[in-house]
């Protein structure tokens, strides 16, 4: 019993040991300088968490009834969506602020004064735009509901299909990104890509009645434009040009 409790002890003063080197190695400059974030005025990156509930509230404004708080009535309608719109208003407003204290951070600007009267004009602005993405989004769910035999109901597609899913979140990215907010609609678009296997670039320019069937694999770059009424099917890329680099290795 005494051989156990010593070679125990021996295991955890390796352990110890093992932990002070490993700290004192990565807490070397050379470790971290192409991996560390400096954080200026306090503020810390956007907050995935939060911007998962931002989506989910503009998935219940947008699609009333679906989604969150499901017992939802013409009655209840505006209630309904003021409530969800004015806590929107105030975590995107937070996770806007944080994207352009990250792109000052970014640039070596350390006191970004106009950060604040941005996100207030831009969180302004994004709101304007929910009647719009909307609009685009029926049509998607319309494109979905005729484009695909075995889809039942349009609320089918809404509630079950990829496809939507994805629209939604590059809908919102693309809105944010023509705002000219940093990271954010980056975030949001790969949202989607790790919940639908739908990669879609928030620069990407894609018109109404859009439908992407089953979607596995589809890769969409910045730079594509999709007109009206396109329906795409699985293992589609459209995009992936290579680039020549610079001096630095970065595409030009």
């Amino acid at each position: 019993m005494n051989s156990e409790i010593k070679r125990a002890n021996q295991e955890n003063d390796l352990l110890q040991d093992a932990i002070k080197k490993a700290v004192d190695k990565l807490s070397q400059p050379e470790s971290y300088k192409s991996v560390f974030h400096k954080t200026y005025n306090h503020i810390g990156m956007p907050s995935i968490e939060n911007l998962s509930e931002i989506i989910d509230i503009l998935k219940s404004v947008i699609f009333p009834g679906y989604f969150g708080e499901s017992e939802v009535t013409t009655d209840n309608m505006k209630y309904h969506l003021g409530s969800n719109i004015d806590r929107l208003s105030r975590l995107l407003r937070e996770q806007i602020r944080r994207g352009f204290c990250f792109a000052c951070s970014k640039e070596g600007v350390k006191a970004c004064h106009d950060c604040q009267l941005r996100t207030e004009e831009v969180t302004r602005k994004f709101i304007s735009k929910l009647p719009g993405i909307r609009e685009l989004l029926a049509t998607d769910v319309q494109a979905a509901y005729y484009g695909d035999p075995a889809a039942k109901s349009p609320a089918e597609t809404i509630f079950c299909y990829p496809s939507i899913i994805a629209l939604l979140h590059h809908r919102i990215a693309h809105a944010l990104l023509n705002l000219e907010i940093p990271i954010i609609p980056r975030i949001i678009s790969e949202m989607a890509h790790s919940k639908t296997g739908i990669d879609i670039h928030p620069g990407a320019q894609i018109d109404k009645y859009c439908f992407i069937d089953h979607g596995t694999g589809v890769v969409i770059g910045e730079t594509c434009e999709i007109g009206e009424d396109v329906r795409l099917y699985q293992g589609v890329t459209l995009g992936a040009k290579s680039f020549p680099l610079d001096d630095n290795g970065d595409p030009i």
